[in-house]
């Protein structure tokens, strides 16, 4: 698991990388202020959830059977799709309903790290 979750950690960060710069420079004249803000907003919470991510793989590497640390890591992946996603939709095509999908992606990223404090206690000294 351990493997898995740094080898999809690091996926997502080259991922947030081209996103965040293709919004810089092929997006920033094409987009409104909204649009750029949402965009900004999706690469910055994938950046975030990448680096929780590879923190989940490192742990994994000395307890890979922990379910908290299991369940911690597709938490973040689920919510980096669902919540950045959809914000990185919402800014290309402007489809406003994906807004109520966004809120999903957030409650996967809160139970990730509810589920990775809870697998830090419990391992940690």
């Amino acid at each position: 698991m351990a493997k898995l979750f740094i080898t999809l950690a690091s996926l997502s960060g080259m991922f947030a990388v081209i996103l965040g710069a293709f919004g810089a420079h092929a997006l920033k004249s094409r987009f409104d202020t909204y649009a750029l803000g949402v965009w900004e907003t999706a690469v910055q919470y994938h950046f975030y959830h990448a680096l929780a991510l590879l923190a989940v793989g490192v742990l994994a590497l000395s307890q890979p059977q922990t379910t908290l640390l299991k369940s911690s890591g597709w938490l973040f992946l689920v919510g980096t799709l669902v919540f950045s996603g959809s914000l990185y939709i919402l800014a290309l095509t402007g489809t406003k309903w994906l807004g109520a999908v966004t809120p999903l992606g957030g409650l996967a990223f809160i139970g990730g790290w509810a589920c990775l404090a809870t697998a830090s206690w419990k391992m940690l000294p």
